[in-house]
């Protein structure tokens, strides 16, 4: 029986609650003061380690460097590994079943508590990897180490060993297993009154009979019909505006088609939120979670799961005795442990775990630069990655990513068996931007550098951990003289892409090698034709009327890539030679991992090299007419970032279409925002044009189910006509006003971060003043989906962020009721969306844009049919045309700011 004491030892630390303005500073018995941030500041000594939640967030609050403290969330990381939690005081202790704080203060007491109640539960925890791991952390410094070990009853020194043992997580990770190969899908279709009744046994007694619900998913069920040519899908263009049942209206037909026809179907989505969404939407078809983990599997890019090969490296770089690396690595130890799927990006991983311990030593850990060694990695057999694969392959439902559906779709399935037949994407108004993403080329400093570390490995003058390819197939190739050959060759002719320091020699004149030699022309063309050279933003021009020396560069460029592709080649071709001459030798673990090598090869190495190649020849010529090339260079915070040559296809939709669509059965694209739809217009066109559709070869099915809200009741949208929208102050304290007005539960969306950070310094300290909690993309020290999490569970709390950020706000209720732009968001005239406009209709293209954006954001208004909300613009430019998409009835009134905040408190039953 564990002597475990009954009192948790709480250490003896004051506990901070930070404000922009004020800070909460309590004793540990129990003194309150409030103190101005300079003396809060002054008060974070080395021999002051205080009680926080979010370390980095209060650091920052009080605009210090980070300090050491007793954090909550790693004691909660520990406790409760691959668990959820709002890092905030509030969110702690709703985890943990602490009474809510209302004030600062109480958030303050509250950190005692929660903590109390944290190392309460080690008492019962019986599993020995604990305190194993507690002890190692412990030898690193961790602040919580003698507490957690108290509660264990386990001593600070380990027996024997190095610390790092007790964190060799693969000795207990379990093996997954071989399944049997797929097999055809069936074509047995699903009715339309079939997926009816689908809907309704889903919905539950009880709920709330949706008409339009049925009939989406009559319409969707059109998609899961036998198609009837090859490379005609049954193609489906679904528009079902905001609260029909959009989810279960495509679960019904999908979940029918699937038991019925023995293959996935997979669900795609834009946004990771979406993806939770769908996740916690699939209980309904499956309310056993052992049934549901069987059955249902998000499915995601290798980038996005924990490499326990890359774990070990880590522990491997540590000290002897530990170091201060090793509380992160142990807290990583613990989420791995326990963890769900590996899934770092999205998944069970707390995003503000990386915030807290930094990328290094967490997000890093995956395989982000493709470098899996697959069956010759010692822990293949445990790796999140292949489990994930084998149990998707014998799943119903498939969540996944556009990117990812879109890339594996042109690879022809990534060696993962069958490709779907049968596909719904959801947030289908991302299509063309996702196909945009997936199928551009970017001869760039940064993606020539990667091949090459890819290629060669970690270098001398490199910190990288970089495993190349001489590693990765030495032993596959040993004894075959031309494969060997073919390696040294490929390694020697890597050597002509951007080596280590390729940035600061490109931007001091100094480049090596073809690649870089190539990349310093290119900035210089970008310096010498940008209007505005000076900017903090990215650079471009166009590629025409090279500056002396380019297309020379280029040439050899070209030539030294032919170099280094025909190696490629060769090694390719000898893998599969010894594929073929020892057929009757090689285990289906060697055989794979040869397919896989040779996939990479040609997907990153040939395939890259060639469409880098194609590139460079056109600046000699004329760049085939449906593509656009730029020459380009990314700025952050006024500093070059990455220097290139791009190339994107005017129209994405085509090779989405050629790749993807066309070779599947059926598709259902849908979303709320699909057509530019006015009472004059339904806009199936512009539907058509950005899913693609418009290229398929017989006419896609189309249908539409209007929201069943009542806007013109739930909603106002106030145009503000005398706001200087250049003028910072004005814009500024319009935000002030209008969130004060709305007591909070306030979105305010900007077109440029800068304005944002303007609007933010000016606001933040009488929103703190006046109780209103704010948050702020690229500002806060938290990820964008930490921050609408927090945003979505504080009534009272408003968040800035970009114009992008409203994609990822799905927020009912309270939370959120008021919307505030900044200015009208048109598109940025940068040199792609020119050539679009051009092959789209010019100005009109720009304006069906903008509505489309102006309706997504507003369509974030009203979840549930309680809401309320008012949608505020700005910007006195806003002509009536691009309000024309917006639900008929509205009232859009044209007022003054003073006339606006009074309308926002008084709609929104607030006070003014």
């Amino acid at each position: 029986m564990p002597n475990n004491p009954t009192r948790p030892p709480l250490p003896a630390a004051p506990a901070v609650i930070a404000g922009f303005h004020h800070t909460i500073w309590l004793s540990a018995d129990g003194e309150v003061e409030t103190l101005s941030k300079k003396d809060a500041a002054a008060r974070i000594r080395p021999d002051v380690r205080p009680l926080v939640c979010h370390a980095r967030a209060v650091s920052q609050r009080l605009d210090v460097p980070a300090f050491d403290a007793y954090d909550l969330l790693e004691l909660f990381a520990f406790v409760r590994p691959a668990q959820f939690t709002l890092p905030t005081p509030r969110g702690l202790a709703e985890a943990v079943g602490v009474p809510l704080p209302g004030t600062p203060e109480k958030e303050a007491e509250s950190l005692f508590s929660t903590a109390k109640s944290l190392l309460s539960e080690l008492s019962a925890c019986t599993d020995p990897a604990a305190a194993a791991i507690a002890r190692a952390m412990t030898r690193g410094g961790w602040a919580w180490g003698p507490s957690v070990l108290a509660m264990l009853d386990a001593a600070e020194i380990s027996p024997s060993g190095t610390p790092a043992d007790a964190l060799r997580i693969w000795n207990q990770l379990p093996e997954w297993q071989e399944q049997p190969p797929q097999a055809n899908p069936g074509n047995e279709p699903v009715g339309e009154n079939e997926a009816r009744t689908r809907v309704i046994e889903l919905r539950g007694d009880g709920a709330e009979n949706r008409i339009e619900q049925l009939e989406y998913a009559s319409a969707a069920a059109a998609a899961f019909a036998p198609r009837e040519r090859d490379r005609e899908p049954r193609f489906v263009i679904a528009e079902c505006g905001t609260g029909v049942g959009k989810t279960l209206g495509y679960i019904a037909p999908a979940s029918l088609w699937t038991e019925r026809n023995e293959s996935p179907v997979w669900i795609s989505t834009f946004t990771r939120n979406l993806q939770r969404q769908l996740n916690a939407e699939l209980d309904r078809l499956h309310p056993d979670p052992d049934e549901k983990s069987a059955r249902v599997v998000i499915r995601k890019g290798r980038e996005n799961y924990f490499c326990v090969l890359n774990f070990e490296e880590a522990l491997r770089r540590l000290p002897t005795h530990g170091g201060v690396q090793m509380a992160a690595l142990g807290l990583m130890a613990r989420w791995a442990l326990a963890t769900r799927d590996g899934d770092m990006i999205g998944g069970d991983f707390p995003a503000w775990l990386k915030d807290l311990l930094g990328t290094g030593l967490t997000t890093d850990l995956t395989d982000t630069r493709g470098e899996c060694l697959y069956s010759a990695c010692p822990h293949y057999a445990k790796c999140f990655v292949e489990h994930t694969v084998r149990r998707a392959k014998q799943a119903d439902i498939v969540i996944a990513n556009h990117a990812l559906v879109m890339v594996q779709a042109a690879c022809g399935g990534n060696g993962e068996g069958i490709l779907p037949t049968r596909y719904v994407f959801d947030e289908g108004h991302h299509l063309f931007e996702a196909a945009d993403g997936a199928f551009s080329a970017h001869l760039s400093g940064r993606e020539t550098a990667d091949l090459r570390r890819w290629l060669i490995g970690a270098e001398e003058s490199s910190r990288s951990r970089s495993r190349g390819l001489k590693a990765r197939l030495e032993d596959l190739v040993a004894g075959d003289a031309g494969a060997e050959e073919a390696l040294d060759e490929v390694l020697r002719a890597a050597r002509s892409l951007p080596g280590p320091g390729w940035s600061q020699r490109i931007g001091g004149g100094t480049p090596r090698g073809p690649a870089e030699t190539f990349l310093a022309l290119v900035r210089q063309q970008v310096y010498a034709r940008d209007a505005n050279p000076g900017s903090a933003y990215s650079l471009e021009t166009e590629t025409s009327e090279a500056v002396p020396g380019l297309r020379e560069a280029a040439g050899k460029l070209e030539g030294a890539l032919a170099r280094l592709g025909q190696p490629m080649t060769a090694l390719i071709r000898a893998l599969a030679a010894r594929l073929d001459a020892n057929a009757d030798e090689l285990d289906t673990r060697s055989r794979t991992r040869i397919e896989a090598l040779m996939r990479s090869i040609e997907r990153r190495g040939v395939q890259q090299a060639a469409a880098w190649r194609a590139m460079l020849q056109a600046l000699a010529g004329k760049a085939p007419e449906e593509f656009v090339d730029w020459f380009g260079v990314e700025r952050i915070d006024g500093r070059d970032f990455d220097v290139g040559f791009h190339r994107h296809w005017i129209d994405p939709t085509r090779p989405f279409v050629e790749i993807v669509a066309e070779p599947a059965h059926g598709v259902l694209v849908t979303s709320a925002t699909l057509c530019d739809r006015t009472a004059e217009d339904p806009g199936w066109a512009t539907a058509e044009m950005r899913t693609g559709a418009v290229h398929l070869s017989t006419p896609a099915g189309r249908a539409y189910q209007p929201s069943p809200f009542d806007y013109a009741e739930l909603t106002r949208i106030l145009v503000v006509g005398d706001v200087a929208r250049d003028d910072m102050d004005q814009v500024a304290a319009a935000y002030r006003e209008l969130f004060l007005a709305a007591n909070g539960g306030a979105l305010g969306l900007f077109t440029a971060i800068s304005r944002m950070r303007a609007v933010h310094e000016r606001i933040s300290t009488p929103l703190d003043e006046a109780g209103l909690p704010l948050f702020a993309q690229h500002i806060d020290a938290m990820d964008t989906g930490t921050l609408v999490d927090i945003f979505r569970s504080e009534e009272d709390a408003c968040l800035l962020g970009t114009d992008a950020v409203r994609d990822g706000v799905d927020v009912p209720g309270r939370s959120l009721r008021l919307i505030v732009f900044d200015r009208i968001p048109w598109p940025r005239p940068d040199i792609l969306h020119r050539a679009r406009r051009k092959a789209f209709g010019g100005r009109a293209y720009d304006e069906m844009l903008t509505r489309i954006k102006l309706k997504q954001a507003y369509g974030r208004l009203v979840r549930r049919r309680d809401d309320r909300g008012i949608f505020v613009m700005l910007d006195r430019a806003l002509p009536t045309r691009l309000t024309s998409t917006l639900p008929e009835g509205v009232r859009i009134q044209r007022i003054g700011l003073a006339e606006a905040i009074a309308e926002t408190a008084s709609f929104l039953n607030t006070e003014d």
